[in-house]
């Protein structure tokens, strides 16, 4: 194997925290890497300055699920363009190992490294639906990592160790997070306000990230509830935030949901009702299929069922079997895996 790791893929936080992972670890073991990502997206603004690659190269790409017509024909050919500047790019750093992390981003350079003869394509596929680009690409690939797939090597979600450190056993409901993801949530936001004022009559402490489009809407309605709440659009101290609270509602896209689990907080799932074959809906079924979370399409949200669960809710048998559900060093055994071909 040499030196020079890609890691590829990106668009949505989702993917772009599993390479964020792996970036880290590789570098930690002296490799060199490289990130290739697209300019569209959020993947410049995660990794354009980020002092720990060799290398962060920004392709012109953009999905292709859910275009029609022309406008397909015209992201396909694109695609392909870009593919054959990937491996360029390849060759160029005598690349041999390319790691994906799913998401329109990644698609040129995976293309480009089944097609180059001497790289070997590894997948990490973070949701319970197998993404599109996902399920071309991996009947190619020497590994698939999952943790939602029987066939996966290794089971367990690479989670940043920091959210293993802030992990606590909840025992009594003294704090609420809501989180809506670093783009918030209006559902989630809304059914915040909705629930505010019983929440603070009972003396629950709230915590908000509402995301950086309504943040200014949603801090002056807890200012006309004369609620003294802990509001704000986006920290990269998520996990001082989550170590405060007792329980959560939020989202489910796998990352935020490994890292809760991580974190041993019980959460209320509410997932992003536009996502992709619904897989929020699903990551968050295998827990609840587990009994160690709570589920509802944000359509079907009731603020007196919401108080029945928090009335009834064992947080201290749902923190054991979250710290039971996932392990730490999961990066570890997948880049131990990976370095094995």
């Amino acid at each position: 194997m040499g030196n020079t790791i890609v890691i590829t893929g990106g668009g949505t936080g989702g993917h772009l925290k599993i390479a964020d992972v792996f970036i880290d670890e590789f570098v930690k073991r002296g490799f060199e890497v490289i990130y290739i990502g697209s300019t569209s997206g959020q993947d410049i603004a995660w990794f354009e300055n980020d002092k720990r690659l060799k290398k962060a190269i920004f392709l012109t790409t953009s999905g292709v699920v859910n275009k029609k017509g022309i406008q397909k024909l015209l992201s396909l050919f694109n695609i392909f363009k870009r593919t054959y500047e990937s491996l360029l790019i390849l060759k160029k750093y005598n690349v041999n190992t390319v790691i994906s992390v799913g998401g329109f981003s990644a698609a040129p350079t995976s293309f480009a490294t089944i097609f180059k003869k001497d790289c070997n394509l590894f997948i990490h596929e973070q949701n319970s639906v197998i993404g599109t680009l996902n399920k071309k690409t991996m009947k190619f690939a020497k590994g698939f990592y999952s943790s939602f797939y029987s066939n996966s090597a290794i089971k367990d979600y690479p989670v940043k160790e920091i959210f293993f450190e802030k992990r606590r056993v909840r025992k009594e409901l003294k704090t609420i997070a809501f989180f809506g993801g670093s783009q918030g949530a209006v559902a989630i936001n809304n059914f915040a306000l909705n629930l505010a004022s019983r929440l603070n009559q009972m003396g629950i402490k709230i915590i908000h990230q509402t995301g950086a489009k309504d943040f200014s809407r949603v801090k002056n309605e807890y200012e006309k509830l004369k609620i003294d709440a802990d509001v704000f659009d986006f920290t990269k101290d998520i996990t001082e935030k989550m170590y405060e609270a007792d329980f959560c509602v939020s989202r489910a896209g796998a990352s935020t949901l490994f890292e809760l689990c991580a974190n041993n907080l019980p959460t209320f799932f509410v997932p992003f009702k536009y996502a992709a074959s619904n897989h929020q809906y699903y990551n968050a079924k295998a827990l609840l299929e587990k009994n160690l979370c709570f589920l509802e399409n944000e359509d079907d949200l009731n603020i007196d069922k919401f108080f029945e669960i928090l009335d009834k809710v064992e947080l201290e048998k749902i923190s054991i079997g979250l710290r039971e559900f996932i392990k730490p060093n999961a990066i570890e055994k997948i880049v131990d895996d990976i370095l094995k071909h």
